[in-house]
């Protein structure tokens, strides 16, 4: 104890006095002790845990009388007035069964019981997170209903609820103390990476649904708020270690580690503060599936295909067509059109490298968070700062796969705020350290040591000599051209291949590197005032706020190439509350106004209804609609991201202007077209003068048989710049109580409108696209010319963002139980159903990337009473398979059952818990985002002290 003490000096340079010393005992209905209950002095700092017998001894800064709270989880709250400094104080604590008593505050803004809320949420508490048996709180945040993870990496978990979601979620929000956790570049959330740690969590709540007439437009398909401890009301030293080990059948068996440590002192009833501090190391889940990315049409191909281009290699995306190489070499004087005559017309690509080659795979996060908490006055009035600190290693899964190292992520607020009220502002920063694209990291590693050009005609030359000369078979000609077009290939864990890979991942030119440059920031403040206490015929709130950001990539991601990018947006909401009918109905009426700088103001209301009905109310009815939209994202916007085989391009107009790029012309007519060996376009090429991609692939296909028939297959692209997507959201749902059962249903149908969504489109050099051009009015018509362009390879592919007509519809269904047994054990279940419908033919290029199971069955048991200081807990869920669609790749993800297990022991006189725990026990890999590493098993051992 005297360490203890000696710590918090310390840290704090602060030394404590004490007037008063009370002492005492907290014990169940049954007579048994109570370990760890909470005790505080009301209105002081003052306080305290029992200890193993449920004793307890709390200095206090006054003297009698004054009341002591005294609080423990399952336990009801008790309220002791203590009159004499000898007062023997014994308090008896009553089980709180019930669930639907629990307050929450997300649904409505302000306090309320579970039981009341107008909309589906769901819950995570102290109790839960000490006795998940997933390795982190946040992982297990996936046995709550609705809840679907996508996981990029072993630290880079991102949640879905409700469908419609890749790695960059850009449809949900996570708020840590009222703090948008968002990347400013990339605007979704990075998992936890500069989230909360376990041991600051006060509470977590998750709205799966449309959330837009309170949150804003980001919260379009879901928000999660994490609140952290106040250091005036848990004090003390807190700390865990873990320590296990991952295991995958690519990756091996290798060690983790993960600690963490949380100070809080009140030094007086004014003033108090916190700080936090965790580490986690390990290795990650290595990526693997050397499949062709194409699961549609090269389903089965391998390495020996001549134009693979594998799920997680790089640098075989640099791919031409063979023909034409054999035609630029003739140019050359280097071979005859004989020769050339012997070239198949289709792609070859080049040999890439293992993702497993092109990073370390380790993944580290740290988290670092200091706030100071100031009450200058006798009521609730605070005033907070508070910083937190991100950095570490993952992967992100995007267009491509992106390694972020030494990624770094900083946000400071400060905020008033009070019984009614509060006042914040705050701001996010990040700089992507050394990150680097994979891709990119293998394409120029290659050109290192070769240049395209080169290779592709050493391809060429060896294929027609094997084949001319040596009678070689076309499988046999591919596989010698491929061996000596290789020769001179760095070879990973040499000293030269080192030297490449460190030179090209330092340089952020795409052309030759890939590093990743980005010191964006964003600027955020929100207000929020509820007139309860002024106003008494209605529960009236009124609020708003305003954000900035400040885009800077230094050219590499965004157009921001000269100076960075402004961009804001802001809204303002009210809401007004009633209760009729002696309480049992709630009527809620709120609407939002939201205005972006680039686009028309939107409106989103929502109406809600919950019935209370029952003798004890305990069982409650709700109904709601709302609409909701969602902004185009910045990267909607303005970004300028070449991926290698497509230009990702923002719709902004004047982003459209911004970019620019000078291609070769290698056409002899597109030569005479231009005047020249190179032509300059820009995003209104990408728009408005090209082809649709689909419409391409059909015009190669017949090309070489029926050139006039294959022009008329060439469809122009049609599509405008992006605006908001907007939903109606219509939910109906239950939850109930009888006994020690408690229930809640919910299901809901929303229909989408002016999805945003991706069309991969083709622009020609030169010449004006147009529908099925005629080939037989000749050179001198621009539709020929545009032909032209596209049959020498004389394109640009680009990705661009627009909107689609579709109607897309969702309905959804969820069922949640949790059973209390005799002897302390409890059962908890859940089950999710997600489906969605959209006529394709309407815009047959159109992804939804639902990326949701149909079917998601989840349960649980435990018993943090077993006998005594033993507790364990057992989770399992399964989900069915359901299709992945991303820019990255399409496909299938398989059906899936994970079983995870702990167990933990209390020794009270250590104030210690120990855990020993399991996930996907059972041993069975799974994947839930296509491309990442197969996920395998995890073991750990726990220690945590608490004071």
């Amino acid at each position: 104890m005297k360490i203890y003490y000696f710590i918090l000096t310390l840290f704090f340079c602060s030394i404590s006095f004490a007037q008063s010393t009370i002492s005492g005992s907290v014990k169940d209905s049954k007579n048994e002790p109570i370990p760890g209950a909470n005790v505080k002095v009301v209105g002081e700092p003052s306080g305290t845990v029992t200890d193993g017998d449920g004793k307890f001894i709390v200095k206090v800064t006054k003297k009698p009388p004054f009341t002591i709270e005294v609080s423990s989880i399952g336990f009801a709250t008790q309220k002791i007035e203590v009159t004499s400094a000898s007062q023997k104080v014994e308090v008896k604590m009553e089980n709180q069964d019930t669930q639907l008593d629990e307050i929450v505050v997300a649904a409505s803004r302000a306090p309320e019981r579970i039981k009341e809320s107008p909309v589906t949420i769901e819950r995570m508490t102290i109790k839960d997170i000490k006795k998940t048996a997933s390795p982190t709180f946040y992982d297990g945040l996936e046995n709550l209903k609705e809840v679907q993870m996508n996981t990029s990496s072993m630290s880079f978990k991102s949640i879905n609820t409700r469908g419609f979601a890749t790695v960059a979620n850009t449809r949900f929000m996570q708020l840590v103390d009222g703090m948008d956790n968002s990347s400013p570049l990339l605007n979704f959330v990075l998992g936890n990476l500069i989230g909360i740690s376990e041991i600051d969590v006060q509470s977590v709540e998750l709205l799966p649904g449309a959330s837009s007439a309170l949150y804003g437009a980001n919260a379009f398909n879901g928000i999660l708020f994490m609140t952290s401890q106040s250091p005036f009301d848990k004090q003390g030293v807190t700390a865990y270690a873990k320590y296990g080990m991952t295991s995958q059948n690519a990756a091996g068996n290798n060690l983790y580690y993960d600690y963490g440590v949380r100070v809080a002192h009140a030094f007086t009833k004014h003033f108090a503060a916190k700080a936090n501090f965790t580490f986690m190391n390990g290795t990650d889940w290595f990526a693997t599936d050397y499949r062709d990315k194409d699961l549609i049409n090269n389903v089965g191909r391998d390495r020996s295909f001549h134009n693979y281009n594998g799920m997680n290699v790089y640098g075989d995306e640099a791919s031409t067509n063979l023909r034409s190489v054999g035609n630029a070499l003739v140019g050359l004087g280097v071979i005859t059109p004989a020769q050339a005559s012997v070239l198949p017309n289709y792609n070859v690509s080049r040999t890439g490298y293992n993702e497993v080659d092109l990073t370390d795979n380790k993944v580290q996060n740290a988290k670092i968070d200091f706030s100071l908490h100031f009450k200058p006055w006798a009521n609730d009035t605070e005033i907070i700062w508070q910083s937190k600190f991100g950095f570490g290693n993952t992967v992100y899964q995007g267009a491509n796969r992106y390694y972020l190292n030494g990624f770094f992520m900083q946000q400071h607020k400060l905020e008033l705020k009070g019984k009614n009220f509060f006042v914040r502002g705050y701001f996010t920063t990040e700089d992507g350290g050394n990150s680097y694209d994979m891709l990119f990291t293998g394409l120029n590693i290659n050109r290192q040591w070769k240049a395209d050009n080169v290779w592709f005609g050493q391809y060429a030359g060896a294929y027609i000599s094997s084949t001319l000369l040596g009678g070689a078979t076309p499988d046999q000609a591919h596989a010698i051209a491929r061996a000596t077009a290789d020769t001179g290939r760095l070879v990973p864990g040499t000293d030269a291949f080192k030297n490449a890979f460190n030179k090209v991942i330092a340089d952020p030119n795409v052309l030759t590197g890939s590093k990743l440059v980005d010191n964006s920031y964003m600027y955020h403040s929100d207000a929020n005032y509820n007139f309860k206490d002024l106003i008494k015929f209605a529960e009236i709130q009124v609020g708003g706020s305003f954000r900035l950001y400040e885009l800077n990539s230094f050219g590499r991601i965004y157009t921001d190439y000269t100076s960075q990018i402004n961009y804001n947006e802001y809204g303002a909401y009210t809401q007004i509350q009633k209760k009729l009918m002696e309480d049992r109905l709630k009527l809620t009426a709120s609407i939002r106004y939201d205005k972006a700088q680039n686009f028309d103001g939107n409106f989103s209301p929502r109406i809600s209804a919950v019935y209370s009905a029952g003798a004890q109310k305990a069982h409650t009815f709700r109904g709601s609609f709302q609409t909701g939209f969602r902004n185009p994202t910045t990267q909607d916007q303005y970004i300028g991201f070449n991926v290698g085989n497509a230009v990702l391009l923002g719709s902004a107009p004047d982003n459209l202007i911004r970019y620019s790029e000078t291609l070769p012309v290698t056409s002899p007519l597109g030569q005479a077209v231009v005047g020249g060996t190179s032509t300059t376009i820009n995003g209104n090429n990408a728009y408005y003068n090209s082809y649709t991609a689909a419409s391409v692939q059909q015009f190669a296909a017949l090309a070489g048989t029926n050139p006039v028939a294959a022009a008329g297959l060439l469809k122009k692209t049609n599509v405008g710049l992006v605006k908001p997507e907007t939903v109606k959201a219509f939910e109906l749902g239950y939850r109930g109580q009888v006994q020690k059962l408690s229930y809640d249903l919910n299901g809901y149908y929303n229909i989408y409108n002016d999805f945003i969504g991706n069309i991969t489109v083709v622009a020609p050099t030169y010449g004006t696209a147009q529908d099925a051009p005629n080939l037989l009015l000749g050179p001198t018509n621009a539709g020929v010319q545009s032909v032209d362009a596209i049959s020498t390879g004389n394109t640009r592919a680009f990705q661009l963002y627009t909107n689609t007509n579709i109607e897309i519809k969702s309905i959804g269904f969820g069922a949640g139980l949790a059973y209390k047994l005799p002897r302390n054990f409890e059962i908890s279940a859940n089950y999710n159903y997600a489906q969605f419908d959209f006529d394709q033919s309407l815009d047959p290029s159109f992804e939804a990337s639902f990326n949701t199971p149909k079917h998601r069955v989840k349960g649980s048991i435990s018993n943090d009473k077993l006998f005594k200081n033993f507790g364990f807990n057992l989770s399992a869920r399964w989900n069915d398979e359901y299709k992945w669609e991303s820019t990255f790749a399409d496909g299938m993800i398989d059906a899936a059952t994970v079983i995870d297990a702990q167990i933990n022991y209390s020794i009270p006189k250590l104030k210690s818990i120990i855990k020993v725990g399991a996930a996907n026990l059972g041993g069975q890999e799974y994947q839930q985002v296509l491309g990442a590493g197969l996920i395998g098993q995890q073991y750990f051992a726990s220690w945590t002290i608490t004071p």
